[in-house]
């Protein structure tokens, strides 16, 4: 490693590791549950579940045992599907009782290790647990079970008139998007998903059911307390199991026109961003792709638009609100430079143009086939956008790295995908330094290390620098009174 905030970092996180280690084989040796379970105690779970909804099999454990990140450690110990939220505290109190970590489970497709089973225990997966428990409609609202997916709700809606527009471009589970804090390409106009929880049943480690803004409630504010729905939005399975989620909806809009449209530089895409914001231009998703990235697609999704520095955009409303917003965004896109426009008005089309956003994933591995790919994010104030945009280009030559650019600029948020070969130590460090560097590139600018895809094993240090130590330490109270035994998806941002 070339530079000492590497390294410290380096020594940190082993040492780290190995605490965690130490501490799980202690706590095995103290209690006999850590590690690997009795078969007392495997019982005992199916005695919650029945039988055929637990799994000690390598195979299936192992499959729980990590997200879409390049983070692995060992897998759980067991692999439980409850049926419902009482099952869900009936297992968190054995758990609990017994000193046994439990580790949330939805879909797996987070980005920073946070489902990794630190110190093996139970994994509780939650998607057999799929049903939309309540509808109301003319309060834009729906209560859900954590196994429900975005995609699953929005065609359940689809005669209704009504969306729930966050779209992390994976088809995560709902309850999964709180617990992360989820985003994605509508934020800018809609919020994420701290913006769009109204409520949330949460099962704490004793068992208890809390809900964070009491029993049924769905009101769009409230000055009563301290906000709980808050606290557990983004909490990454921390602090308890979110077995259920009051949702608010929006209405469908009217009409609906993409576009894309490339530049000659970085800076000026960006700035275009920038300034379109400036305005007050109402865009709904608004999307940045650097040419490396717009290449991927263009081979990976049959594109056939210009290698370049390119943005996606989307507008919603009136058909004469449109034509405005359209006049307006291409009047400041031309002005610093901007071209080859292309204008999408059919569903069908736009379609065909966000699947390629969503699939820039899988472009990107394209680029390398053989490597594996890490994602990383950062989010700033929109002012600095450009600069750290730029810098970052740069720094990705420096580092001599292959990877992406593709960000929701919208709100200052962009991600680096970057295709490493995992048999290369020396590639996976300087991988490993450009990410700290990035993220420490956010903070310097009054930004974030993660807008979306959370802490979980990857950004802990960064958390510390972020907030600070006494915001560290409060977290760490607020920790320790809900998860006193410390068993709650151990090892996860603390």
């Amino acid at each position: 490693l070339r530079n000492t905030d590497s390294k410290i970092f380096f020594l940190h996180e082993t040492l780290n590791f190995c605490s965690t280690f130490w501490n799980a084989t202690q706590e095995s040796n103290d209690n006999g549950t850590r590690g690997r379970l009795s078969a007392g105690f495997v019982e005992a779970l199916k005695a919650v579940v029945g039988s055929p909804h637990v799994s000690t099999a390598a195979v299936v454990r192992e499959q729980h045992g990590h997200d879409e990140s390049m983070h692995r450690c060992q897998p759980p110990d067991a692999v439980v599907w409850p049926q419902d939220a009482e099952q869900v505290g009936r297992l968190a109190a054995l758990c609990y009782g017994q000193g046994v970590p439990i580790v949330p489970f939805g879909t797996g497709t987070g980005l920073e290790g946070g489902v990794c089973a630190v110190q093996g225990g139970v994994c509780i997966n939650l998607t057999r647990m799929d049903r939309i428990l309540e509808l109301n409609p003319e309060d834009f609202s729906v209560v859900v079970e954590p196994g429900v997916t975005r995609k699953a709700l929005n065609a359940h809606l689809r005669d209704r008139g009504l969306w729930f527009p966050v779209d992390p471009g994976a088809d995560a589970s709902l309850c999964g998007m709180a617990a992360t804090g989820a985003s994605g390409t509508n934020s800018v106009r809609y919020g994420t998903m701290r913006d769009n929880v109204l409520n949330l049943e949460v099962v704490l480690p004793s068992g208890q059911r809390l809900h964070t803004a009491g029993r049924g409630r769905r009101f769009r504010k409230s000055a009563a307390g301290y906000n709980l729905t808050g606290l557990f939005v983004g909490s990454e399975g921390t602090l308890g199991l979110i077995t259920a989620a009051t949702l608010r909806l929006h209405p469908v809009p009217e009409a609906t026109v993409a576009a894309t449209c490339a530049f000659p530089t970085v800076q000026a895409a960006v700035e275009s961003t920038v300034h379109i914001l400036q305005a007050a231009v109402p865009v709904a998703r608004i999307e940045f792709l650097d040419e490396v990235m717009m290449d991927a697609c263009n081979r990976h999704s049959k594109l056939n638009c210009c290698v370049a520095p390119t943005l996606f955009l989307e507008f919603h409303g009136s058909e004469q609100a449109l034509a405005e917003q359209v006049e307006r965004t291409e009047e400041i896109i031309r002005h610093n430079g901007g071209s080859h426009f292309s204008w999408a008005k059919e569903a069908e089309e736009r379609s065909r143009l966000w699947a390629a956003r969503h699939n820039a994933w899988y472009a990107s591995l394209a680029l390398r086939p053989g490597c594996k790919g890490y994602s990383t994010d950062v989010c700033v104030p929109i002012s600095r956008l450009p600069e750290i945009l730029v810098q970052t280009k740069e720094d990705l030559e420096a580092w001599r790295l292959t990877g992406t650019i593709v960000g929701h600029v919208g709100d200052g948020n962009f991600h680096c995908i970057l295709l490493v070969d995992p048999e290369d130590p020396e590639e996976l460090l300087r991988v490993q330094a450009f990410a700290e560097q990035l993220g420490r590139r956010a903070l310097a600018l009054h930004g974030t290390c993660t807008g979306e895809h959370g802490i979980g094993l990857g950004k802990r240090q960064l958390l510390l620098e972020e907030v600070g130590a006494v915001g560290v330490e409060t977290m760490r109270r607020l920790k320790a009174t809900l998860d006193p035994r410390g068993l709650m998806n151990p090892g996860k941002v603390l």
